[in-house]
């Protein structure tokens, strides 16, 4: 919604679509129709920790059984479907598996603190997918660019990112006891994004876990490629019209942080070679495509380029060709051609 992913809906997500419709699915019909079959997903401690039924951790921690608590977090997951972009589905899931399995350990800790030092006995906690959405704000506030919409009365700012974190203390104060799973999803969040634990090199997807899924699952909930985006204000609803005015304020920030790293690589005498980038990348379909193509003798010979940075961008869901080109156009900037096949 506020981020730098275009109009594009859930393209090149498909791991955060499913976590939209699977779980969410499960949660109305529970709701609606089957309510005696909730007691299998209740979040309960005290059988977790004295009947040993684990799979309680399983079922309890992934479906939410509050449609209030459903809505909100839905609404964070499609907002987070940026870093499934930026980084890949593998990477993705690595975090969300780290998140959710250490905010599961804080999540005991934190009942066990407030015992000890309040006397106020916990046997349960809200249900749902909570602690790993959470944890998503840690890349959210460290990663996304805070941009000044408007003020409000002439002192309080409103960004790109403020609908975000009302979404977050709406789940927030949607239960007495989701603070714990709150506070356990941000620390488990710093944890794993802190680079002196290494808790990512622990906590990860296999990649053969990977493309099992790759193969199975990713053909199910993959969305097709947009064919045009949808041009600003044509909306339907005012609530439309506004987020497609962020994303293309996002996409304008995110081009401006590029360029400046042009600058930058100008002046280092490393100069991008942006007449080979452009044309295939965003002049794929437009006929008059001939008429700009420079010529063989003004090219360049091809830059090599590093096999393992070709099968990065290709785990993110680009084509080897236009990660190739990329690459090359950027001298081998990683960061430069992700930003550049997001944007094109």
């Amino acid at each position: 919604m506020f981020t730098s992913t275009g109009s594009n809906g859930l393209y090149k997500a498909p791991l955060s679509k499913s976590l939209l419709l699977v779980p969410s699915a499960i949660s109305v019909l529970l709701t609606l129709l089957f309510q005696h079959y909730q007691k299998f997903f209740a979040y309960n401690l005290q059988a977790i920790k004295e009947d040993f039924q684990i799979w309680r951790l399983v079922c309890g921690r992934t479906i939410c059984l509050d449609l209030k608590d459903t809505f909100c977090s839905s609404l964070l997951i499609y907002n987070f479907r940026i870093f499934e972009r930026r980084y890949g589905s593998r990477k993705f899931s690595s975090f969300l598996l780290g998140a959710w399995t250490l905010s599961a350990l804080f999540d005991l800790l934190l009942v066990e603190i407030t015992q000890y030092m309040f006397g106020i006995t916990i046997s349960s906690l809200p249900s749902g997918f909570l602690g790993p959405v959470f944890a998503l704000f840690v890349p959210f506030y460290s990663s996304i660019p805070r941009v000044q919409v408007t003020q409000v009365l002439g002192h309080f700012s409103i960004t790109n990112k403020t609908l975000v974190y009302i979404l977050g203390l709406q789940l927030l104060t949607s239960g007495s006891y989701i603070w714990i799973l709150a506070l356990s999803g941000l620390v488990s969040g710093i944890c794993y994004n802190s680079s002196i634990l290494k808790v990512h090199r622990i906590l990860c997807v296999p990649s053969w876990v990977a493309k099992i899924f790759s193969w199975t699952l990713e053909p199910i909930f993959s969305s097709a490629e947009p064919t045009n985006e949808v041009r600003v204000g044509m909306g339907a609803t005012v609530d439309i019209q506004r987020q497609q005015r962020m994303e293309l304020l996002d996409r304008q920030i995110m081009m401006s942080q590029v360029a400046q790293m042009r600058r930058q690589r100008q002046q280092q005498g490393g100069m991008i070679n942006w007449n080979r980038l452009f044309p295939p990348l965003r002049h794929r379909h437009n006929a008059n495509y001939q008429d700009h193509r420079p010529s063989e003798q003004d090219t360049p010979p091809p830059t090599e380029v590093s096999e393992e940075q070709v099968a990065r961008l290709m785990e993110m869901g680009f084509s080897r060709g236009d990660a190739l080109e990329a690459l090359r156009a950027s001298n081998n900037d990683l960061n430069v051609a992700t930003n550049f096949l997001l944007q094109h």
